[in-house]
């Protein structure tokens, strides 16, 4: 590892915590203007951010990355400004009767220095959106992006500067070196959005100097067909939300699980609204890149080896779109052998797995590990309600895909291998404040009825407490 980079590493950490030692508690019109000043660059930067998404990725839809990246900050910003005062007041809470007449309350406090370690398939949206959470909460934060969006990062470093002076937040550039460096410092809390395998990683990283993290990671969200859903609805709802970014989203529809007398009209549905959405493939400006070539031939390794294996790929188009565009595919007769079952997809490819009966493809999803969303589809409220009951994930979206992700009155999380923690809207302000409980005492207090010398007094305060109790 560079020491250069290591220093200025250190450097850029110190100085954050040398500020925040200044200002250990920001006011509400300090916070408000930097959230202000996150949505201002977020808007004058707005068509760039857009033409250097396209850039790292070949192809990117300019409407997709202003709905997904840019609408999206300014939406949680604008959350975040108008429910700051409630988020920052402090909480009375209640005290039990044996301690009256003092006094509970909550102090919402700053943690200090937030670093935030972003990924490269919405590199703006994660990164910001855990910014801003950090920001209205009163800490200071430092940002390392992904290296594989090259363009999207200096571009975000510049805007940054523009705006923020480094103690206030600051983006880190760098390879996969530097993100391992950064992940290795003593921040005040990590926040991480990336794959399970990377996450277990920081973790560890972060666990040497006892840092907390968020971990907002991924992993094989299925989408459940019940007998009672509207093909037509559920195919349109699955192909935008499979085809969106091309799959590259953390909480796309990673596999369908339908009935099986439902799995070949549902493959048509899929067929032809994915058809209607995207006519072509190859000079489509509508339909997004693969990222890398590294990932290109990750994903045609998930067909070939599925293929090998006994699968049948249904193309949605018959052409060769060219450069890093991949065709999107539905994978039938799947089985658990195939590596495109083991791993999380990450691309426009969307395997079917016929059921029988409800209870099995109930079991099929709680004996892998947690997803980061579940999409159920249908119109009968009792299945609806037994498959929310019997099934763990991050979160869900009923008749529809990825929607749940922008709701910033709910928390948006992970649980188990999808990750730790959650955040969005007062979430997040919460994940990174530490909620201090204060008890104030008053000048007559009954706790010295406890004191020693123990004795018949004492005998009786326990008592009278234990019947109190119930």
């Amino acid at each position: 590892m560079n020491q250069g980079i290591e220093e200025h590493l250190r450097v850029a950490l110190e100085q954050q915590r040398a500020a925040f030692a200044s200002e250990t508690f920001p006011t509400l019109a300090v916070r408000r203007d930097r959230l202000a000043r996150v949505r201002q660059m977020t808007e004058k930067h707005a068509q760039d951010l857009a033409a250097a998404i396209a850039q790292d990725f070949e192809n990117r839809a300019r409407q997709e990355t202003l709905l997904t990246e840019v609408f999206t900050v300014q939406s949680a910003v604008r959350h975040a400004i108008s429910h700051l005062p409630g988020w920052m007041k402090t909480r009375r809470v209640p005290t039990a009767m044996h301690f009256w007449p003092a006094r509970n309350r909550l102090l919402r406090q700053p943690l200090g220095v937030v670093g935030v370690v972003s990924p490269w398939n919405y590199p703006y949206y994660l990164a910001m959106a855990p910014a801003l959470a950090a920001l209205a909460a009163g800490n200071r934060v430092l940002i390392k992006p992904s290296e594989l969006t090259p363009a999207t990062s200096e571009l975000m470093a510049r805007m940054v500067r523009e705006h923020f002076a480094p103690e206030e937040m600051q983006v880190i550039v760098g390879d996969a070196d530097v993100g391992r460096a950064f992940t290795s410092l003593p921040f005040d809390h990590l926040f991480f959005t990336g794959s399970t395998a990377v996450g277990r990683i920081v973790a560890q990283a972060a666990a040497k100097n006892l840092t907390p993290v968020t971990l907002e990671l991924g992993g094989k969200s299925p989408a459940l067909v019940d007998r009672s859903a509207d093909i037509g609805v559920t195919a349109e709802r699955l192909a935008f939300g499979k085809l969106l970014n091309a799959g590259q989203t953390c909480v796309a529809p990673d596999y369908v699980l339908a009935p099986r007398e439902m799995v070949a009209p549902l493959v048509d549905a899929v067929l032809g609204r994915v058809r209607a959405m995207y006519p072509t493939l190859a000079h489509n400006p509508d339909y997004t890149s693969i990222v890398s070539p590294r990932h290109h031939a990750r994903l045609q390794g998930l067909l070939d080896d599925a293929k090998a294996k006994g699968a049948r790929l249904v193309p949605t188009h018959t052409e060769a779109p060219g450069g890093r565009k991949l065709v999107p595919h539905l994978v039938l007769d799947v089985t658990e052998q195939m590596t495109v079952m083991q791993e999380e997809i990450f691309g426009p490819l969307l395997p079917i797995v016929a059921y029988d009966k409800p209870e099995e493809a109930l079991a099929y999803i709680q004996r892998h590990d947690r997803p980061l969303a579940l999409y159920w589809f249908g119109r009968d409220a009792a299945a609806q309600r037994h498959a929310m009951e019997q099934t763990h994930a991050g979160g869900v979206t009923v008749n529809d895909c990825i929607w749940h992700l922008g709701q910033e009155e709910q928390p948006f999380g992970g649980v188990g291998a999808s990750g730790i923690g959650s955040y969005h809207g007062e979430w997040g302000f919460r994940t990174f404040s530490k909620e201090k409980p204060i008890f104030e005492q008053t000048r007559f207090a009954g706790t010295k009825l406890f004191y020693p010398p123990y004795g018949a007094t004492f005998d009786r305060m326990i008592g009278m407490l234990k019947k109190i109790a119930g």
